[in-house]
């Protein structure tokens, strides 16, 4: 091959083209590294960045790029580039077609690391690019850049808020879900009513004027920040019924570790003994006739304080469904009697939860209105956290979270 179609061959691999020209290629065998030098055509007046009126060339700067590697050579793309002097902007550099601004990549490097970014960590993809962590990283938070920059203001009619874990020790970030197109419209720093109130007040990201509801655990700083935006609140916020069922799953939890305790220490025995998920299972989503589920229903039905705490919780979960509002009062208000009624501490406390948050809960049974989305993308979140092992700052979390399921065209 000779050096002018070697020329030919990385400036057509580059897309180098007019007024930018592959000047020479320097290969070093045992370095394994091939350099690419690409000059500026001289005579040619580049335009200013800012206003693209053409302006006299002010001094040249050297930078360096990392491209794909090439026929097994690390390639490294340099140039000498000029900045302009703009009677109006000033001194200015001008813009390369195979870079972003500020980068140390070539755009074709950064759209390959994107797109095994979609399905390992940056630590692996690091390793396979012979990259750093934090190169990597930045790729990925250019990316999100970009596609905040082209995003177009959407107008939701559902949205979710929901928390998810951070870091251990009940660090936690804050997700806002387009529920209608199953995107994160953003991620907030923590979960604290300030912060999600700031968000609604300088937000640009979406539209709110058409919204119908507001899907949301019970908590007090999510519903004081909605009902400090939003008029007629109270009829948006819907509480999530994953959320509901977490507390009383929780609470018979409590009672059969409570019990077994008690069990053994007066008989030296317990029925509650390896028992706990079973009692933590939705039996509406099981068939109790298979596996081990038909010894565990027969226990279902001793006189335990567990057994009458999980009837209360599957019960509970029968109650979403209904079509008329005063069919599904009736039936909730029966069923706060009852645990009212079985004295059963951790099923009380979480009666009057239920009965103090009740109107949000009415208003997800009549909008139909269900955080499962979320709940589904809180899972996906998790995944990618286990998966990078963690996360150093919520700046990285935020990124990322953004980077898989921010609906973003990220240009790759």
């Amino acid at each position: 091959m000779n050096l002018e179609s070697l020329e030919e061959f990385y400036g057509g691999l580059l897309g180098v083209e007019s007024p930018w020209e592959v000047e020479e290629i320097i290969r070093d065998s045992k370095a394994r590294e091939v350099r690419v030098i690409v000059a500026y055509i001289e005579g040619e007046t580049p335009p200013c960045p800012t206003c693209g009126k053409s302006s006299p060339i002010h001094d040249r700067k050297t930078r360096k790029w990392r491209h794909l590697d090439s026929c097994n050579h690390k390639t490294i793309i340099e140039s000498d580039i000029p900045r302009v002097k703009c009677e109006e902007h000033g001194v200015l550099q001008v813009p390369v077609p195979w870079a972003e601004r500020n980068s140390r990549f070539t755009q074709e490097l950064e759209r390959h690391v994107c797109m095994w970014l979609l399905e390992a960590s940056i630590s692996a993809v690091a390793s396979m690019f012979n990259l750093s962590w934090d190169a990597v990283a930045g790729i990925q938070e250019r990316a999100v850049n970009r596609g905040l920059a082209k995003r177009e203001t959407v107008s939701p009619k559902n949205i979710g808020i929901d928390e998810t874990s951070f870091q251990k020790r009940h660090e936690y970030v804050s997700v806002i879900l387009d529920k209608d197109n199953n995107t994160v419209l953003d991620v907030l720093q923590d979960r604290k009513a300030e912060t999600l109130d700031g968000w609604f007040k300088t937000q640009k990201v979406a539209d709110f004027k058409a919204l119908g509801s507001i899907s949301m655990d019970m908590w007090d700083a999510f519903i004081k920040a909605v009902k400090a935006n939003f008029e007629g609140a109270e009829s948006l916020i819907a509480f999530d019924r994953y959320h509901v069922a977490q507390h009383l799953n929780k609470a018979v939890d409590k009672v059969r570790a409570q019990e077994h305790r008690e069990l053994m220490r007066e008989n030296g025995t317990s029925e509650l003994t390896g028992t706990k998920y079973d009692w933590l299972r939705t039996s509406a989503n099981i068939d109790n006739r298979t596996g081990d589920r038909p010894a565990f229903m027969r226990l279902a039905r001793f006189n335990l304080k567990t057994a009458r705490a999980w009837r209360i919780k599957e019960t509970a979960a029968l109650l979403w469904d209904f079509t008329y509002e005063a069919v599904a009062v009736k039936r909730w208000k029966e069923l706060l009697g009852w645990i009212s009624r079985s004295k059963i501490e951790p099923m009380v406390k979480v009666g009057k939860m239920i009965k103090s948050y009740f109107w949000g809960i009415l208003n997800a049974i009549k909008l139909k209105a269900s955080n499962a989305m979320l709940e589904s993308m809180n899972s996906g979140i998790q995944r990618i956290k286990r998966m990078a092992c963690g996360f150093r700052n919520r700046k990285r979390f935020r990124m990322s979270i953004l980077f898989h399921f921010g609906g973003l065209d990220m240009g790759f």
